[in-house]
């Protein structure tokens, strides 16, 4: 019976110490959740005063850098943000008044190259005019050099000269004046050389004589002398 009873002492004694162990490790537990828990509660503590020294944004903080705020932050977005479109009414009249001027310049092109074409045709129109008169001269020249010397001062011989004084007044204000040759030397832009003789008196390549007067028409030659070249 003591035996037995000494077997069951060391029993009890191990359930008691087991006992023991497992009140101290609730114990312990306990101890280090309260510690969790004021750990906890002093960084919340340090947050709340670290917010409130820091400030608001775009403000310098409590190391002295500043922050950026939202105004600079819109710009950089708005810097890379795409142009608005224009308004189809202003495209629609930048449209129209180029037209307008395109228009205008053309007109004026047009306008331009139609008064010269008009003064040419002018230019052609008189030449002819003129061509077809100048055969009346050359018969008016002649008719009057054919006039002997005593019937020179005839009634009949002095209108001749008179129509003939007022027939080249009128083609001198028009632009028409005769081409000077004889004496003058040979220019094939002027003369129109027919005849070639050998004169000692004369030069080398001078108009001895003028067979048919040439004319000009400003500054254009209607018909050109036809001319007798010595030497």
């Amino acid at each position: 019976m003591e035996e037995i009873k000494n077997r069951q002492m060391p029993e009890e004694d191990a359930a008691e110490q087991e006992t023991n162990a497992s009140a101290g490790t609730e114990n312990v537990g306990e101890e280090s959740g309260e510690a969790k828990a004021a750990g906890e509660t002093a960084e919340n503590a340090a947050g709340q005063d670290s917010s409130k020294e820091s400030g608001p944004a775009g403000q310098e903080g409590p190391g002295g850098k500043e922050e950026p705020s939202e105004g600079a932050s819109e710009g950089k977005k708005g810097f890379f943000w795409k142009k608005d479109k224009k308004d189809p009414r202003d495209e629609k009249i930048e449209e129209l008044t180029d037209r307008l001027k395109r228009s205008m310049a053309e007109f004026d092109n047009f306008r331009k190259r139609t008064e010269k074409e008009k003064a040419s045709m002018y230019e052609i129109g008189a030449r002819d005019v003129i061509e077809k008169i100048l055969p009346i001269v050359d018969n008016f020249e002649r008719g009057l050099a054919a006039i002997p010397e005593d019937s020179k001062e005839t009634p009949f011989a002095e209108g001749m000269e008179k129509i003939y004084r007022q027939f080249m007044k009128t083609l001198e204000e028009m632009g028409v004046t005769p081409i000077e040759a004889v004496g003058k030397e040979f220019d094939p832009n002027f003369h129109n050389a027919v005849m070639h003789i050998e004169d000692e008196n004369l030069g080398e390549n001078i108009v001895a004589q003028e067979l048919q007067k040439g004319y000009m028409y400003r500054d254009s030659v209607v018909r050109h002398s036809m001319v007798q070249v010595a030497n």
